[in-house]
């Protein structure tokens, strides 16, 4: 009899355990198509970052697996920014306005040429400066403060 009264205590107790042992979830940017951020700036204008990679880049894949997952980034990022994926070597259209082009073709038009580098632009789609390398969260993050004070 005391079996069967234990059982469902020693249940109900893994189950509780599990509940507050949860895993935290992964801090995650918003990231935008640049032909989104520009439709979507044109609503509400925010300064906008492109990240600027390429597949066998990898600085890009630890900047996207250290730097954007960190909570305090991808927050920061999703009030105050759109942020933009852009991959240098494709040859994806991107249509602004009626401009339309490649995404290897606007990496390029951006003065980018080595990987990782995060272009800032400003609210009226001008850019602001291009950050060629890998940053660590909390260098970014400056980086990023710096930029929302930009005129």
């Amino acid at each position: 009899m005391r079996k069967l009264i234990l059982l469902p205590a020693i249940v109900l107790l893994i189950a509780s355990s599990a509940l507050v042992n949860k895993p935290e979830e992964k801090a995650t940017i918003k990231w935008l198509t640049l032909e989104e951020a520009y439709k979507l700036n044109q609503k509400n204008p925010k300064k906008i970052f492109v990240d600027v990679y390429t597949n066998w880049c990898g600085w890009c894949k630890r900047m996207d697996r250290d730097t954007f997952q960190d909570a305090k980034v991808a927050e920061f990022v999703n009030e105050n920014f759109y942020a933009v994926k852009l991959n240098a070597e494709s040859q994806d259209k991107i249509s602004i306005g009626q401009d339309t082009t490649t995404s290897q073709m606007m990496a390029r038009s951006m003065g980018v040429s080595g990987y990782p580098t995060i272009v800032y632009i400003k609210e009226d789609f001008k850019t602001i400066q291009a950050v060629p390398g890998y940053q660590k969260p909390d260098a970014f993050l400056d980086t990023l403060e710096k930029v929302l004070a930009w005129k």
